[in-house]
Protein backbone atom coordinates (compact mmCIF):
# COMPACT_ATOMS: atom_id res chain seq x y z
CA UNK A 1 0.00 0.00 0.00
CA UNK A 2 1.34 2.90 -1.05
CA UNK A 3 0.28 5.37 1.58
CA UNK A 4 1.09 2.67 4.29
CA UNK A 5 1.45 5.07 8.05
CA UNK A 6 4.47 5.22 9.92
CA UNK A 7 4.12 2.03 12.29
CA UNK A 8 2.23 0.02 9.74
CA UNK A 9 4.91 -1.65 8.33
CA UNK A 10 7.51 -3.95 9.00
CA UNK A 11 7.03 -6.51 12.23
CA UNK A 12 7.45 -3.56 14.86
CA UNK A 13 7.96 -0.10 14.54
CA UNK A 14 8.79 2.58 17.63
CA UNK A 15 8.22 6.00 18.35
CA UNK A 16 9.02 9.17 20.37
CA UNK A 17 6.98 11.31 22.43
CA UNK A 18 10.07 13.23 23.22
CA UNK A 19 8.48 17.18 23.90
CA UNK A 20 9.63 18.09 20.92
CA UNK A 21 7.90 15.84 18.96
CA UNK A 22 4.89 16.12 16.11
CA UNK A 23 3.12 14.25 19.00
CA UNK A 24 5.06 14.97 22.45
CA UNK A 25 4.52 14.47 26.10
CA UNK A 26 5.64 16.39 28.76
CA UNK A 27 8.40 14.50 29.35
CA UNK A 28 10.25 11.31 28.33
CA UNK A 29 7.49 8.65 26.53
CA UNK A 30 7.65 6.38 24.10
CA UNK A 31 6.23 3.54 22.25
CA UNK A 32 6.16 0.35 19.83
CA UNK A 33 3.92 -0.92 17.73
CA UNK A 34 3.28 -4.09 16.56
CA UNK A 35 0.78 -6.64 15.31
CA UNK A 36 2.63 -9.84 16.04
CA UNK A 37 1.63 -10.76 19.62
CA UNK A 38 4.70 -12.62 20.61
CA UNK A 39 6.89 -9.43 20.14
CA UNK A 40 4.08 -7.33 22.05
CA UNK A 41 4.88 -9.55 24.78
CA UNK A 42 7.89 -9.44 24.82
CA UNK A 43 8.39 -6.07 24.63
CA UNK A 44 5.59 -5.33 27.59
CA UNK A 45 8.17 -7.61 29.67
CA UNK A 46 10.73 -5.92 28.92
CA UNK A 47 9.28 -2.25 29.57
CA UNK A 48 8.66 -3.89 33.10
CA UNK A 49 12.06 -5.52 34.37
CA UNK A 50 11.27 -8.22 32.27
CA UNK A 51 8.24 -9.20 34.16
CA UNK A 52 5.56 -11.52 32.72
CA UNK A 53 3.29 -10.97 36.00
CA UNK A 54 4.11 -8.99 39.33
CA UNK A 55 7.47 -10.34 40.79
CA UNK A 56 8.03 -13.06 38.29
CA UNK A 57 11.16 -12.26 36.66
CA UNK A 58 11.38 -14.17 33.80
CA UNK A 59 13.90 -11.81 30.89
CA UNK A 60 16.11 -9.16 32.05
CA UNK A 61 14.11 -5.91 31.55
CA UNK A 62 14.48 -2.39 32.05
CA UNK A 63 11.91 0.64 34.06
CA UNK A 64 10.43 1.85 30.81
CA UNK A 65 6.72 2.29 32.40
CA UNK A 66 5.19 5.26 30.20
CA UNK A 67 3.70 7.10 34.18
CA UNK A 68 0.27 7.92 33.20
CA UNK A 69 0.29 11.78 33.66
CA UNK A 70 2.51 11.10 29.95
CA UNK A 71 -0.42 8.84 28.87
CA UNK A 72 -2.65 11.71 29.99
CA UNK A 73 -1.20 14.81 28.21
CA UNK A 74 -1.09 12.56 25.32
CA UNK A 75 -4.35 11.26 24.78
CA UNK A 76 -5.73 15.08 24.74
CA UNK A 77 -3.32 15.91 22.03
CA UNK A 78 -3.98 12.71 20.05
CA UNK A 79 -7.17 13.86 18.35
CA UNK A 80 -5.40 17.26 16.98
CA UNK A 81 -2.49 15.26 15.87
CA UNK A 82 -3.67 15.16 12.10
CA UNK A 83 -4.19 18.69 11.64
CA UNK A 84 -1.25 19.17 13.57
CA UNK A 85 0.79 17.60 10.72
CA UNK A 86 -1.15 19.35 7.85
CA UNK A 87 -0.55 22.76 9.19
CA UNK A 88 3.51 21.29 9.25
CA UNK A 89 2.59 20.34 5.65
CA UNK A 90 1.59 23.56 4.88
CA UNK A 91 4.30 25.68 6.47
CA UNK A 92 6.81 23.38 4.51
CA UNK A 93 5.18 24.28 1.39
CA UNK A 94 5.31 27.83 2.27
CA UNK A 95 9.27 27.14 2.86
CA UNK A 96 9.28 25.81 -0.78
CA UNK A 97 7.58 28.49 -2.77
CA UNK A 98 9.40 31.68 -0.77
CA UNK A 99 13.07 29.81 -1.38
CA UNK A 100 11.62 28.78 -5.01
CA UNK A 101 14.33 31.73 -6.28
CA UNK A 102 17.30 30.96 -4.09
CA UNK A 103 18.22 28.07 -6.23
CA UNK A 104 22.44 27.44 -5.15
CA UNK A 105 22.21 29.20 -1.85
CA UNK A 106 19.97 26.50 -0.44
CA UNK A 107 19.02 22.78 -1.04
CA UNK A 108 15.81 22.06 0.42
CA UNK A 109 13.80 18.74 1.56
CA UNK A 110 13.65 15.99 -0.88
CA UNK A 111 10.75 14.43 -1.01
CA UNK A 112 9.87 11.38 -2.90
CA UNK A 113 6.16 10.71 -4.97
CA UNK A 114 6.13 7.85 -2.59
CA UNK A 115 6.15 9.84 0.76
CA UNK A 116 3.78 12.13 2.29
CA UNK A 117 6.03 13.72 4.88
CA UNK A 118 4.77 15.54 8.26
CA UNK A 119 7.84 17.62 8.60
CA UNK A 120 8.64 17.22 12.38
CA UNK A 121 11.62 19.16 11.05
CA UNK A 122 12.35 21.03 7.67
CA UNK A 123 16.04 20.98 7.10
CA UNK A 124 17.90 22.79 4.21
CA UNK A 125 21.79 22.64 3.42
CA UNK A 126 23.35 25.39 3.08
CA UNK A 127 27.26 26.46 1.96
CA UNK A 128 27.98 28.43 5.32
CA UNK A 129 26.41 27.25 8.48
CA UNK A 130 28.56 28.78 10.89
CA UNK A 131 27.77 32.38 9.08
CA UNK A 132 23.95 31.58 9.17
CA UNK A 133 24.00 29.92 12.91
CA UNK A 134 25.18 33.59 13.72
CA UNK A 135 23.16 35.63 11.48
CA UNK A 136 19.95 33.82 11.69
CA UNK A 137 20.14 34.62 16.36
CA UNK A 138 21.02 37.55 15.58
CA UNK A 139 17.79 38.72 13.84
CA UNK A 140 15.43 36.77 16.39
CA UNK A 141 15.18 33.27 14.70
CA UNK A 142 16.57 30.31 15.67
CA UNK A 143 18.12 27.22 14.12
CA UNK A 144 18.83 23.63 14.72
CA UNK A 145 21.39 21.01 13.35
CA UNK A 146 19.93 17.71 12.43
CA UNK A 147 22.99 15.81 13.53
CA UNK A 148 26.17 17.72 13.65
CA UNK A 149 28.16 14.37 13.51
CA UNK A 150 27.79 11.32 11.29
CA UNK A 151 27.32 7.96 13.47
CA UNK A 152 30.80 6.53 11.47
CA UNK A 153 32.39 9.27 13.56
CA UNK A 154 30.86 8.86 16.83
CA UNK A 155 33.25 8.23 19.70
CA UNK A 156 30.70 5.40 20.89
CA UNK A 157 31.67 3.44 17.23
CA UNK A 158 35.19 4.07 17.23
CA UNK A 159 35.67 0.64 17.77
CA UNK A 160 34.00 -0.08 14.49
CA UNK A 161 37.63 1.72 12.65
CA UNK A 162 35.87 4.47 10.16
CA UNK A 163 37.72 7.12 10.15
CA UNK A 164 37.00 10.84 8.76
CA UNK A 165 36.75 10.44 4.83
CA UNK A 166 35.06 7.09 4.75
CA UNK A 167 31.70 8.60 4.20
CA UNK A 168 32.08 11.78 2.19
CA UNK A 169 28.37 12.39 1.42
CA UNK A 170 27.76 11.68 5.07
CA UNK A 171 30.23 13.79 6.43
CA UNK A 172 29.38 16.75 3.96
CA UNK A 173 25.49 16.43 4.81
CA UNK A 174 26.42 17.12 8.46
CA UNK A 175 28.16 20.06 7.55
CA UNK A 176 25.63 21.71 6.19
CA UNK A 177 22.22 20.81 7.50
CA UNK A 178 20.43 23.31 9.20
CA UNK A 179 16.86 22.86 10.62
CA UNK A 180 14.33 25.93 10.59
CA UNK A 181 11.97 26.85 12.64
CA UNK A 182 8.75 24.59 11.90
CA UNK A 183 5.89 24.16 14.42
CA UNK A 184 2.08 24.57 13.30
CA UNK A 185 1.35 28.14 14.54
CA UNK A 186 4.40 29.45 12.44
CA UNK A 187 2.73 32.32 10.73
CA UNK A 188 3.85 33.23 6.80
CA UNK A 189 5.33 36.56 8.18
CA UNK A 190 7.64 34.61 10.52
CA UNK A 191 8.63 32.66 7.26
CA UNK A 192 9.04 34.99 5.26
CA UNK A 193 11.54 36.46 7.49
CA UNK A 194 13.47 33.62 7.75
CA UNK A 195 14.19 32.91 4.03
CA UNK A 196 14.67 36.93 3.74
CA UNK A 197 17.79 36.56 6.48
CA UNK A 198 18.80 33.14 5.12
CA UNK A 199 18.68 34.57 1.74
CA UNK A 200 20.51 37.99 2.55
CA UNK A 201 23.19 36.17 4.85
CA UNK A 202 24.53 33.75 2.31
CA UNK A 203 24.54 36.42 -0.74
CA UNK A 204 26.93 38.15 1.70
CA UNK A 205 29.37 34.82 1.75
CA UNK A 206 29.08 34.75 -1.96
CA UNK A 207 28.96 30.88 -1.62
CA UNK A 208 26.81 28.72 -3.71
CA UNK A 209 25.49 25.18 -3.02
CA UNK A 210 25.13 22.29 -5.76
CA UNK A 211 22.73 20.07 -5.33
CA UNK A 212 24.06 16.23 -4.62
CA UNK A 213 23.73 13.51 -6.87
CA UNK A 214 22.07 10.80 -5.75
CA UNK A 215 24.44 7.67 -5.40
CA UNK A 216 20.71 5.18 -5.10
CA UNK A 217 17.61 5.30 -4.66
CA UNK A 218 14.94 3.57 -2.37
CA UNK A 219 12.18 2.30 -3.61
CA UNK A 220 9.26 0.88 -1.53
Amino acid sequence: NRWCKAGSMGHAAAFSFYPGKNLGACGEAGAVTTDDERLARRCQMLRDHGQSRKYFHDIEGYNARLDAIQAGVLRVKLPHLANWNEQRRERAHGYDELFASAEGMVILPHVPSWSRPVYHLYVVRVPDRERLQKDLPAAGIGTGIHYPIPLHLAQAYEALGFRRGDFPVAEQAASQVLSLPMFPGLSLEQQERVVTSVVESTKTTGQWIQVPQPIGRYRP
